[in-house]
């Protein structure tokens, strides 16, 4: 229940089952709630809990149940040429943040540069750029480029010479592309920065330790007990895929676990596909899933006899729910990988003293009785509380009757679907092969913000994917929501207006504007109103009486597969009439110009296929 927070589908069910309910009970359960007691305090608002309880492995009552589980911690050292790369880049922050001090930014020193630092200094730095400041913009650059060192300091330290030579590999080409950021650019015309990406370009093979102790220790659990599953998390995707093949090609079956997005030339894993490695891994088809962070909450993962941390994560949660994964129905062992003098050992701390935190701020939270103990119950009366039905309803029975809007299963992060179930839509959640959402049996609605409409009219292929929406529906709708197409990217007007004009005249799909995402969720809920309220007859051709007989004929025969309006009149010409252009055999119709073997077999086989 930690998750109850923020957009999680958590927070809009409980609001939903708070107002549907005659006698809402809730009851809320986790396993890492996390060390900040406003943000528990906050989850309990959300889903109304009134009282708290809390257990540890060594309590009475739960005790029983645990297996036992043992920790260790590996040191290793990082290389020389590793700490060679570091210092380099030790030395390019060191430049950026004199820089930002003589731009008057009050910058850290190196040493204190955290993602919490470098978020302060942006706040500022966007403060002084609303207020037309030069010298902001010029920040503003130099912020990102420290973003991007911090990251290149975190994969030199933490995960390897591959990734790292993979990461600056990026930035010198982004860097020496047009098209490139001007902070990609700033680094990559730095003599310090070309020096680096030259000698990450000569490295042979993994360098870091890492890599041959998470085999070593593999290799020993698989001797020790042939049969083991292992799970090796690591918290970036280029790792997960370096550490998979590395494993495999030493002859350890393995596989990677990584979550939907695809990201660059790497390809995400679909719910099918991540459900079907589960499977293999849970039938012992292979012995060893190295996953990302997808991994560690959230999945039916089964429990493992061995968990490596490739790495020491800060954050409890995340630290509980990995270890989590071993000792639920046997002995367990957890290794944490650290390299010394790294960010790895300030996290392997500052995440064991938050678990600690995190218990003790939970017992403060405990829920007293009236004398004064810690209530483990509360009693209700035989058969249930006064006034409650004591028989458990089906779900569906809490389901409201309003208008039917189905959602793509890939929206269910959007608010659109929270704000159309408070209003009362009788949602359902399904994979749409177009479209995010479907209404009626002629509707379907592709939703995009304006930052997204553009990016994939510049990145991807909007107009293809429009195009399968309008031949997929007789109603084809594109709602744009939020803000102004024109000011997202460095695209020329003309080609958004050409794009529009495209999608409304050339395709026929209606384009309407929302300006978020609750008006968005209103505008469905009314759609689906009108359609579940019959208005008027469903007309596939509206002012279809308006025009000519000679017109009909055409815009009939136009609507045949791969038949446009000069087709559909060359056809017409040639056989005089709509009946002897569905009598004609193939060869008659493959004659006419324009119309080929391969339309007029279509056209043959079409106007012969059953209803």
């Amino acid at each position: 229940c930690h998750r109850a927070v923020g957009n999680y589908a958590y927070t809009f069910l409980a609001e939903w089952y708070a107002k549907t309910a005659a006698h809402p009970l809730v009851l809320a359960m986790t396993a890492s709630p996390g060390g900040d007691v406003e943000k528990v305090r906050a989850v309990c608002t959300v889903l109304g809990i009134e009282r708290v309880e809390t257990r540890v492995e060594t309590d009475p009552d739960v005790a029983p149940y645990v297996h036992e589980r043992t920790l260790e911690f590996v040191k290793v050292d990082l290389p020389p040429e590793l700490a060679d790369a570091r210092d380099r880049m030790h030395l390019l922050v060191d430049q950026r943040l004199d820089a930002l001090r003589r731009l008057g930014f009050p910058a850290p020193e190196r040493e204190r540069l955290s993602m919490r630092a470098l978020n302060w200094l942006n706040a500022l730095i966007q403060e002084r750029i609303a207020d037309r400041d030069p010298a902001a913009f010029q920040a503003a650059s130099i912020q990102a480029e420290l973003m991007k060192l911090r990251h290149g300091l975190t994969l030199c330290e933490s995960q390897g010479s591959v990734v790292l030579a993979r990461f600056l590999e990026r930035l010198a080409i982004d860097g020496a592309s047009g098209a490139g950021s001007k902070a990609s650019q700033r680094l990559a015309a730095d003599a310090v920065f070309g020096e680096l990406v030259a000698t990450a370009r000569s490295w042979e093979g993994e360098l870091h330790p890492k890599f041959p102790v998470v085999r070593a220790v593999i290799e020993e659990q698989l001797r020790a007990d042939p049969g083991s599953r292992i799970i090796v998390f690591a918290s970036y995707r280029d790792t997960v895929h370096a550490l998979a093949a590395h494993l495999s090609a030493c002859g350890i079956s393995s596989e990677r676990f990584v979550g939907q997005a695809s990201r660059d030339t790497e390809k995400g894993l679909s719910q099918k596909q991540q459900i079907d490695a589960l499977r293999r891994f849970r039938a012992g088809e292979f012995r060893v899933l190295v996953a990302t962070s997808v991994g560690e909450e959230g999945l039916d993962i089964p429990s493992t006899d061995l968990v490596v941390f490739y790495e020491a994560v800060p954050s409890e949660i995340r630290s509980i729910q990995r270890k989590g994964r071993t000792g639920r129905s046997g002995a367990g062992k957890i290794v944490v990988l650290v390299t010394k003098g790294t960010s790895d050992e300030t996290y392997r701390y500052i995440s064991q003293a938050r678990e600690r935190s995190m218990q003790k701020g939970l017992v403060r939270m405990r829920t007293p009785d009236r004398a004064g103990q810690t209530a483990l119950q509360v009693d209700d009366p035989p058969g249930g509380s006064p006034g409650v039905d004591p028989l458990q309803q089906r779900l569906a029975g809490f389901l409201p009757d309003g208008p039917v809007v189905i959602a793509d299963d890939r929206e269910t992060q959007s608010r659109v679907v929270e704000a159309l179930r408070l209003s009362g839509a009788a949602l359902k959640i399904a994979h749409l092969e177009n479209g995010d959402y479907a209404i009626g049996d002629r509707i379907l609605v592709e939703r995009k913000t304006a930052r997204d409409f553009v990016d994939t009219l510049v990145e991807r292929d909007l107009l293809g994917q429009l195009r399968s929406l309008a031949d997929a529906a007789p109603k084809p709708i594109l709602i744009v929501e939020g803000g102004d197409l024109y000011s997202h990217r460095q695209i020329h007007p003309n080609a958004i207006r050409g794009a529009l004009a495209a999608i409304a005249v050339d395709m026929g799909v209606t384009l309407l504007y929302t300006a978020d995402e609750r008006e968005t969720a209103d505008l469905l809920l009314v759609l689906a109103r009108r359609e579940e309220g019959g208005r008027g007859e469903r007309i596939a051709h509206p002012r279809k009486s308006h025009r000519a007989v000679r017109e009909q004929q055409e815009y009939v025969l136009s609507a045949f597969p791969d038949v446009g309006p000069r087709t559909a009149r060359a056809l017409l010409e040639t056989f005089g009439s709509l009946l002897g252009v569905i009598g004609a055999d193939t060869a008659a119709l493959e004659a006419v110009p324009g119309v080929g073997a391969k339309t007029g077999a279509r056209i043959h086989e079409f106007v012969r296929q059953g209803y």
